[in-house]
């Protein structure tokens, strides 16, 4: 099983529209804000809108993992 780690999406997220709002692009800085605030199914569903792979974020919670 595992678990998605929602407090680097978030940083990652930030960065992107971060980035993209000091290229020129002015709707970014209201993305960027909506990161700020979302929620934890907020983020993932905005994560997956820009096309992020959310498999990317996952967390194992199995202690075998490296056996």
């Amino acid at each position: 099983m595992s678990q998605i780690d929602i407090d680097k999406l978030r940083e990652d997220l930030e960065d992107y529209f971060g980035t993209a709002m000091f290229s020129g692009n002015p709707q970014a800085m209201m993305e960027l804000e909506k990161v700020k605030r979302a929620s934890d199914q907020e983020l993932i569903s905005l994560a997956r809108r820009c096309g992020i792979n959310i498999n990317d974020y996952t967390e194992r919670e199995d202690t075998d993992y490296y056996r």
